[in-house]
C-alpha cells in the first residue's frame, strides 16, 4: 500500500501544558497514539476519563472559538490542535486534558506540528478514507459566504475584510502540496484592543495575551513583528482547517470563504454531511475514475 494514504498517528506521547485563552484556567494535555481507525478522541481526565470524538454531531458552542459537546461534557477551542492534525496528516490520536479548554499556546498550531515533527509520525496498516466532495454546497449569511466544491486535492480560498490596519487580504492554499507547516501553522490568532472589555463582559479571552495572540491597538499592530504578512488571512485559514476537520474526514475537494468564521465554518460541516448526495468516502491509491468507494454507514454524521 502507498504509504501517503494509509491512515496515521503519532508515534509515542507527547505533551502540553499552559491556560486556556478563553477560560483562563490552566490545563495539561496529552496525545497519545490511537489504534487504525479510531479517529480523533479527547478524554477529559478531570471527569472521569469521559470520552468525545471529533466529529460533527458533536459540535456545541461555536461562537469565537469552536467546542464540542456529548451528555453535557465540554472541550472548548478544538480548532488549533484539529488543524495541525489535518496540516499534518495524523488520523487517529487520543488527546487526554484535564480541564474544559485546550491550551492556547503560542496561538497558533506550529507548537503542535514541531512537536508530531519532534516524535515523528507512523503508517498505520489501514487505508485512509477521504471524503469526496460531489456537487457545490454553501452557506450564506449577511453577506458572508462559504461554500464547498468539487475538486481534486484539497485547497482552501479564504478572503476576509476587517478595520484598519488589516483591511482585505486573501489567500488560497493546496493542502495535497503539503504546505501546511511552512504556508498556515504558524500563524496566530488576533484580536482588537478597543475590543477586550467587550469580549472580557461575554466571559472571553481571559487568557489572552501579548504572548498568544497579536494584538491590535489604534491602527497598528502592538506586539509585532507579523510572522507574514498576510498573518491574519493566514490564521482564518488555519481555524477553517480544524473546523472542517470535524467531517470527521480528510476532504477531496475546494473550500472558498468569504469573511466567514466559526459558526459558518461548523455550519457547512453540518450542511454538507446531511446532504448524503453531496458526498462519498473513498480510498487511495487509484486514479480518479477508480477510486474505492466506501460505505457510507461508516460516517458519523452531524
Amino acid at each position: 500500500m502507498e504509504l501517503a494514504h494509509l491512515e496515521k498517528t503519532i508515534a509515542s506521547v507527547i505533551e502540553f501544558s499552559g491556560i486556556g485563552l478563553h477560560s483562563g484556567a490552566p490545563v495539561n494535555m496529552r496525545l497519545l497514539p490511537a489504534p487504525a481507525g479510531s479517529g480523533v478522541v479527547f478524554r477529559r481526565t478531570d471527569l472521569d476519563n469521559y470520552e468525545i470524538a471529533a466529529i460533527g454531531r458533536n459540535v456545541a458552542k461555536v461562537s469565537y472559538a469552536t467546542s464540542i459537546m456529548r451528555q453535557g461534557v465540554l472541550i472548548s477551542t478544538t480548532e488549533h490542535l484539529l488543524s495541525a492534525l489535518i496540516g499534518s496528516g495524523v488520523d487517529n490520536v487520543i488527546i487526554e486534558l484535564d480541564n474544559l479548554e485546550l491550551p492556547i499556546l503560542d496561538g497558533s498550531a506550529l507548537p503542535y506540528v514541531e512537536a508530531f515533527a519532534e516524535v515523528g509520525i507512523r503508517s498505520q496498516r489501514r487505508r485512509r478514507q477521504y471524503l469526496r466532495i460531489l456537487k457545490s454546497v454553501e452557506v450564506r449569511e449577511n453577506g458572508k459566504f462559504i461554500a464547498v466544491y468539487p475538486g481534486d486535492g484539497y485547497s482552501i480560498t479564504y478572503d476576509i475584510d476587517f478595520r484598519h490596519p488589516i483591511g482585505r487580504q486573501a489567500f488560497t492554499v493546496d493542502l495535497a502540496a503539503g504546505s501546511y507547516g511552512a504556508q498556515i501553522a504558524a500563524a496566530r490568532t488576533f484580536g482588537f484592543r478597543e475590543d477586550e472589555k467587550m469580549l472580557r463582559d461575554m466571559g472571553l479571552i481571559r487568557g489572552a495575551s501579548k504572548e498568544n495572540a497579536i494584538i491590535l491597538c489604534k491602527g497598528a499592530v502592538q506586539n509585532g513583528p507579523l510572522r507574514f504578512d498576510d498573518e491574519f488571512v493566514r490564521h482564518k485559514v488555519l481555524d477553517l482547517i480544524g473546523d472542517l476537520a470535524l467531517a470527521g474526514h480528510r476532504i477531496l475537494g475546494r473550500v472558498v470563504a468569504e469573511r466567514a468564521g466559526h459558526a459558518m465554518h461548523t455550519a457547512l460541516v453540518s450542511r454538507l454531511l446531511r446532504d448524503r448526495s453531496a458526498w462519498e468516502l473513498v480510498q487511495f491509491p487509484a486514479p480518479r475514475r477508480t477510486m474505492i468507494a466506501v460505505a457510507p454507514a461508516r460516517l458519523a454524521t452531524a
